[in-house]
């Protein structure tokens, strides 16, 4: 399984917004080329209207256990993955798991959403088609 790492906290909504809508494109490209995907971003955005908060700290636990059950980890390059906390945890514990971590852009994910499907493996440290 894929665990589809990206960026979310913000100060403004909007912008998590946008990067839920980032996520939820990425996931659904990938499931459509046939692969399992659990998003953090996809499955805990909807929560925060009830209550949760936004914080990696509180997220970590819950999304480590995830991490623990995945092969594999893709990271949506969107704007502030580099700064993520989070993101930069969930690269680090993958590192630490032995699991292969791959890059890829919106740019990629949105060639995936037109119809390409060509998604294939390559090294890590570079942007990538899964």
């Amino acid at each position: 399984m894929i665990y589809l790492a990206s960026p979310y906290t913000h100060v403004d909504p909007s912008v998590r917004e946008q990067r839920f809508s980032a996520a939820c494109m990425a996931a659904a490209a990938l499931m459509r080329a046939g692969r399992s995907v659990y998003s953090p971003i996809v499955h805990s955005h909807p929560l925060v209207q009830y209550g949760l908060p936004i914080e990696w700290e509180y997220w970590q636990v819950h999304d480590c256990e995830h991490l623990r059950r995945c092969n594999c980890v893709v990271v949506l390059t969107l704007d502030g993955w580099k700064t993520s906390r989070g993101v930069q945890a969930e690269i680090d514990l993958a590192i630490d798991m032995d699991l292969p971590v791959h890059y890829v852009s919106p740019a990629m994910i949105s060639n995936w959403s037109g119809g390409d499907t060509s998604i294939n493996v390559r090294p890590l440290s570079q942007e990538t088609s899964i």
